[in-house]
């Protein structure tokens, strides 16, 4: 049975409201937007009623924002790509003040240049690092941008109560802190308000509302619908601006490489319940490799990652049945360079098996790559310049981009010889090439400006042959300053941040 109480009446005198509050000031407003059922019958409802004022009453802008991770489902970011098209074309064409705009984090903050580039271990529960980088930047970065423009901003959120009783309970705190009718301050955005026009909807409202009501710009929500159809959840991703927003990887609305969750439910039932979505499996089974479980249903990458934490230190653990155990830190190079080779045949591999549309897929950009390379040459001293290798053997072409960075005399021959001198200590190699690599980077009086103090960094990182002598050479350590003594912090790579394994 359809809702009562979405009647013509009830819809007409909502976008009166939504009027109102449009000419109530000149504060823009900027709309969150997923391409996600919510989103959509949030954006269509604010479209539909400023479309009935007069072209003259129009004068306020309002900006819609989607934030485009760059790991975002394919399916759902084709659609949302399109759909940001059509609003462009159906805005201009109306005369109506809504500029759509697609937010990007920047390439030092993507997915792939923190995980391949600096070897940060594939998210979880309690080292979420993905999220503020990849969601909550570049919306907030777009809103506050708008506040110092025009010293306030109105967010518009697709939030429903009905959504989790979480959702409701903050909703309902937000709801007790209104300065204005409608409106709640925003804590995370100093200079913005909330306003949520559909935050008593039900599920079934919400579709009964799309499935009666034609989307203003062109899109067809019936095959929104169809995107839904056999998901094993029907959440949506909305726009995240603070950290309590929960993870949307069991969502079609999310990224398709989330690990923050056990598994991939959504993605794993469109391949289950589609034939014609077999050619996703590569992205299922590359994101299930990325995330092993270990027997407790935790993920366990352990062993992939480097005994010391990203600033060279060693961190035990504090409590749990392993404490006393370090704390393991980024990704060692072999398995950072096999997750870049993996990607990069997936990507292929889609280009080549996929529908029409993703014929032209990448799942890491241009600028990625190029990111990723300085950091593995500059920053980590890997000399061999392993990247434009790995490029041209998975896609058979040769990388464009060579002149990016002056990789100076050493090369993979010197690479290759060095790692037999020192005879397989990976930390001896590492600490040679480290110590080469920036002795030579530091030819002229100039760059050898503070190069004693980085080469006793590289020494003070490698005081030591392997992981058991590290922990004993440390405990040595705390035991003469005192058992309580705290270790060593890693602010890029926090303490608290790792103790996955408990």
């Amino acid at each position: 049975m359809a809702p009562t109480r979405l009647t013509k009446q009830f819809l007409a005198e909502l976008s009166q409201r939504v009027r109102a509050l449009y000419l109530e000031d000149m504060i823009p407003w900027v709309v969150g937007y997923s391409g996600g059922k919510d989103s959509t019958a949030t954006l269509q409802l604010i479209w539909l009623s400023i479309r009935e004022l007069p072209p003259g009453q129009r004068q306020k802008p309002i900006y819609v924002i989607s934030t485009d991770t760059l790991v975002e489902q394919p399916i759902v970011a084709a659609w949302v790509n399109r759909s940001l098209d059509l609003m462009k074309q159906a805005a201009v064409a109306e005369g109506l003040p809504i500029h759509p705009n697609r937010l990007t984090p920047a390439v030092k903050k993507t997915f792939w240049v923190n995980l391949i580039g600096k070897g940060y271990p594939a998210p979880r529960r309690n080292f979420r690092w993905c999220t503020d980088r990849l969601k909550i930047e570049p919306s907030n970065r777009f809103i506050m941008n708008v506040v110092d423009e025009h010293r306030e901003a109105i967010v518009v959120l697709g939030t429903r109560k009905a959504e989790s009783q979480q959702r409701a309970a903050n909703m309902e705190e937000h709801a007790r802190k209104r300065m204005r009718d409608s409106l709640s301050p925003n804590a995370a955005l100093p200079g913005s308000l909330v306003y949520t026009p559909i935050e008593d909807w039900s599920n079934d409202e919400v579709w009964f509302y799309l499935m009666q009501v034609h989307n203003p710009w062109g899109i067809s929500n019936k095959d929104l619908m169809a995107m839904y159809r056999g998901a094993s959840s029907d959440n949506e991703c909305p726009l995240v601006v603070d950290t309590s927003t929960p993870t949307c990887g069991n969502s079609r609305f999310g990224c398709w490489v989330c690990t923050v969750v056990s598994a991939d439910k959504s993605m794993e039932a469109m391949i289950q319940n589609d034939w014609e979505k077999g050619w996703m499996t590569p992205l299922l089974e590359f994101r299930n490799r990325l995330a092993p479980l270990n027997e407790n249903g935790v993920l366990d990458d352990w062993t992939r990652r480097d005994f010391r934490r990203m600033n060279g230190k060693i961190l035990l653990q504090q409590k749990g049945r392993n404490k006393g155990r370090p704390v393991h830190g980024p990704y060692t190079k072999a398995w950072r360079e096999r997750w870049l080779r993996e990607l990069l045949e997936v990507e292929l591999e889609i280009q080549r098996n996929g529908p029409g549309e993703m014929r032209d897929l990448r799942l890491i950009t241009d600028a990625e790559l190029r990111e990723i390379r300085r950091i593995w040459v500059e920053e980590k001293h890997e000399f061999d310049d392993a990247l434009p290798r790995i490029y041209q053997e998975v896609t058979g072409r040769p990388y464009q981009y060579m002149d990016d960075i002056k990789t100076g005399p050493f090369g993979p021959a010197e690479w290759r010889l060095l790692q037999e001198i020192t005879e397989g200590d990976p930390v001896f190699f590492q600490l040679q090439a480290s110590m080469l690599d920036v002795e030579q980077r530091s030819r002229g009086i100039i760059g050898r400006k503070g190069l004693l103090d980085e080469l006793e960094d590289l020494l003070e990182q490698a005081w030591y042959s392997d992981e058991d002598e590290a922990v004993a050479e440390l405990r040595k350590r705390k035991a003469r300053r005192g058992e309580d003594a705290p270790d060593d912090v890693d602010e890029e790579f926090p303490a608290e941040e790792g103790l996955e394994i408990e």
